[in-house]
């Protein structure tokens, strides 16, 4: 089985804990708001990462990054963007298996139609007193995804 982490809105801080719930993962997905170029150094020191632009993005090192991705990890198709509510302006292609969200900070799964909406939820700086969450995801192939919801320790 493969696992990848699931990350979002770390808003300039890659918390230690982190590195701890994404040990072994072989990829892991930012869904926006980085906050600052040295978080993806850290993750890409875990796993090869696919990462996109969030609203708070700016600057000369967020030109590297697009609005939203596609990326396919083993028989899935995952579609990544910033916030959820742009899905009408930035559809999803056909045959995705999830979309990837954040922004609200608010950590979500569910299923729609047959296609899984993960929102991990943040992982940066603590706001709107929300916990600190990240999430991680098996792909089992025989099977359909499996999300599990990390809740951090951190201040």
């Amino acid at each position: 089985m493969t696992t990848i982490g699931v990350i979002s809105d770390t808003h300039g801080l890659l918390r230690p804990e982190v590195e701890h719930c994404f040990a072994g993962v072989a990829h892991i997905i930012h869904a926006g708001d980085i906050g600052a170029e040295h978080v993806l150094e850290g993750l890409r020191r875990i796993a090869p990462v696919t990462a996109i632009r969030g609203n708070v993005d700016s600057g000369d090192w967020a030109r590297n990054y697009r609005d939203t991705e596609t990326v396919r990890l083993g028989r899935y198709v995952f579609y990544v963007l910033h916030d959820l509510t742009e899905l009408e302006s930035k559809p999803a292609p056909d045959g995705i298996d999830a979309v990837i969200y954040g922004h609200s900070h608010r950590a979500s799964i569910r299923t729609a139609d047959g296609i899984l909406y993960l929102n991990p939820g943040s992982a940066g700086p603590r706001r709107f007193k929300l916990p600190i969450t990240l999430a991680t995801l098996d792909l089992d192939a025989g099977a359909e995804l499996r999300p599990v919801m990390h809740t951090l320790d951190g201040a």
